[in-house]
C-alpha cells in the first residue's frame, strides 16, 4: 500500500499572494481550495513545495507524452531559444515551424498536407470551423454555416467551440442567444442510428459547413468510447453527399489510443484535423489544423479575399515548434506506442475489480486512458483529498474518476495511480453508495 502522505502543507509566499489575484480555471474562485505549489516535475512526479511529491495521473490534462522535463526537449528548446525565440509568420519564416509543418503533413494520414498553426486546441477548432465555412463560400456555395457535432463531445471554450460541444454537459445555457445554434446529434452507433443521422444530412446538407467529432473517445465530455466503425460511417455518409468531416484529435492525437492518431484505427482520413495537448510534448503552447489538397486549394485564386484570413501573433513560435519537433523526434527514437500498450494492459488488469463495487456503473480502458464510471456527478470534491492523501494527482470530473498517465509512467507508479482509484472508490462505495 502506498505511503500515506498529506501534500502541500507548506504555501510559499509567491503562492498566498498570487492567490488573491489569479483566476483559476473551472473554478468557483470563492469557495475554490488553495491550488498545490509544484515547485518541479519530473518523468510522472510533481514536486511540491513541503517537500512531497504526486504521481501524476492525468498527465496535465494529457500533454505529458514524454513525461515532464525530457532532456531531449528540453535542449531543444534551449539551444532555439539562443537563437531565435519568436518572429512572426506574417512575411517572415523560421526553420523550427516550416520543419514541422513538414513533419506534420508527412505524418498525418492520406493527403493531410497543409499545416496552420495556432496557440491552442479550442483555437485550432475555430480555424478548422472558420475553413470549413470559407471552403463553401470560396466554391460559390452561401449558406453553409451550421456544424452536424455529437452528444458528449467536447470541443474547447472560446464561443464558437463552446457551440458545438454538449449543449446539456456544456456551457450552452450560460450563453443562450450569443452562441450559434449546431446541429447536434446523437452518435449513431447502430442501424437505427446511422438511418436517423442519413435523414437528418439528407434534409438539412445544404446548411451543413462540416461534421466534427473526437474520433474514438469523446474526452471532457465524460470519456465516452465508440467503435472505429462509427468513424468509417460518418466517413462515407459525409462521401455520399459531398460533406466535409472534421476530426478533432486534441485529445487522441500523439498516441494516446495506441496509434499515433485515432483515425488510423477506422482506417480513414479526415478532410481536416486539428491538433494541440501532446504536439509540443505538453512543454509550450501549441496546436495545428492539418487540410486536405482539396481543402487547401479551395483558398487559392487570384483574389485577395479568397485567402484563410487567420493569424494568430504567436502562431508557428519557434521555441513552441522547436518542442514539437524534438516531440516527434521521441516518438521515432523511444518506444511510445508499446509503452502505451504496456498502460493498456496494465490498466486493464488493475481496474477491473472496481466493476465489482455498489455505485459503479462501468469500467473501460482504451490506449493510456482509464475510466471508472459511477452512479452519480459531483463526487469528486469528496473524493480528491482521499486521492492526495494517497500520493496521486487525479481529478474526477462529472460522475467518472480517470486516469491519463504520461506514456513513459513506470509500472510502480501506474499501480500507486491504480491502487488509489480501487482503495478510494472503494471506501466511496462503502460510505457514499
Amino acid at each position: 500500500m502506498p505511503e500515506q502522505v498529506q501534500p502541500a502543507q507548506v504555501q510559499p509566499d509567491w503562492l498566498q499572494e498570487g492567490s488573491k489575484h489569479l483566476w483559476l480555471p473551472y473554478a468557483q474562485m470563492r469557495t475554490a481550495p488553495t491550488p498545490l505549489p509544484v515547485l518541479r516535475a519530473e518523468g510522472a512526479r510533481l514536486y511540491l513545495a513541503d517537500g512531497s511529491s504526486l504521481v501524476d495521473g492525468i498527465a496535465s490534462w494529457w500533454t505529458q507524452a514524454h513525461g515532464y522535463n525530457h532532456p531531449h526537449i528540453r535542449d531543444s528548446v534551449s539551444a532555439q531559444l539562443g537563437k531565435l525565440a519568436h518572429v512572426m509568420l506574417g512575411g517572415l519564416a523560421n526553420e523550427p515551424a516550416m520543419t514541422l509543418a513538414t513533419r506534420l503533413a508527412k505524418l498525418a494520414p492520406g493527403d493531410l498536407d497543409h499545416v496552420f498553426f495556432c496557440e491552442s486546441g479550442s483555437v485550432s477548432v475555430e480555424v478548422a470551423m472558420k475553413m470549413a465555412i470559407q471552403y463553401w463560400i470560396n466554391r460559390g456555395t452561401r449558406g453553409r454555416t451550421r456544424f452536424v457535432s455529437f452528444r458528449h463531445g467536447y470541443h474547447g471554450d472560446t464561443m464558437a467551440c463552446m457551440s458545438i460541444c454538449d449543449p446539456d454537459e456544456g456551457m450552452h445555457g450560460h450563453f443562450k442567444g450569443y452562441l450559434p445554434e449546431q446541429i447536434v446529434v446523437p452518435l449513431p452507433r447502430d442501424a437505427a442510428g446511422e438511418a436517423a443521422f442519413n435523414d437528418m444530412l439528407d434534409r438539412r446538407g445544404g446548411e451543413i459547413a462540416g461534421i466534427i467529432v473526437e474520433p474514438l473517445v469523446q474526452g471532457a465530455g465524460g470519456m465516452k468510447f465508440h467503435d472505429p466503425s462509427v468513424l468509417r460511417f460518418l466517413r462515407q455518409a459525409a462521401d455520399a453527399r459531398g460533406q466535409l468531416l472534421i476530426l478533432d484529435e486534441i485529445m487522441t492525437g500523439f498516441g494516446r489510443l495506441g496509434t499515433m492518431f485515432a483515425s488510423e484505427q477506422a482506417g480513414i482520413v479526415p478532410d481536416i484535423m486539428t491538433l494541440s495537448k501532446a504536439l509540443s510534448g505538453g512543454t509550450l503552447p501549441l496546436s495545428a489544423t492539418i487540410a486536405r489538397r482539396h481543402v487547401f486549394e479551395a483558398f487559392l485564386s487570384d483574389r485577395a479575399e479568397t485567402a484563410l484570413m487567420h493569424g494568430p501573433t504567436y502562431m508557428g513560435n519557434p521555441l513552441a515548434c522547436a518542442a514539437a519537433n524534438a516531440s516527434l523526434d521521441l516518438f521515432e527514437r523511444e518506444p511510445r506506442l508499446a509503452q502505451v500498450a504496456a498502460i493498456e494492459r496494465q490498466l486493464r488488469t488493475d481496474l477491473e475489480p472496481c466493476r465489482a463495487l455498489k455505485g459503479v456503473v462501468d469500467v473501460r480502458v482504451k490506449g493510456a486512458i482509464g475510466v471508472v464510471e459511477l452512479d452519480r456527478a459531483g463526487e469528486g470534491t469528496w473524493l480528491r483529498p482521499h486521492f492526495l492523501k494517497r500520493g496521486v494527482w487525479i481529478r474526477p470530473f462529472g460522475n467518472i474518476v480517470y486516469l491519463a498517465p504520461p506514456f513513459v509512467i513506470d509500472e510502480l507508479d501506474l499501480r500507486q495511480l491504480t491502487s488509489a482509484v480501487t482503495e478510494v472508490t472503494a471506501l466511496w462505495s462503502r460510505e457514499r453508495a
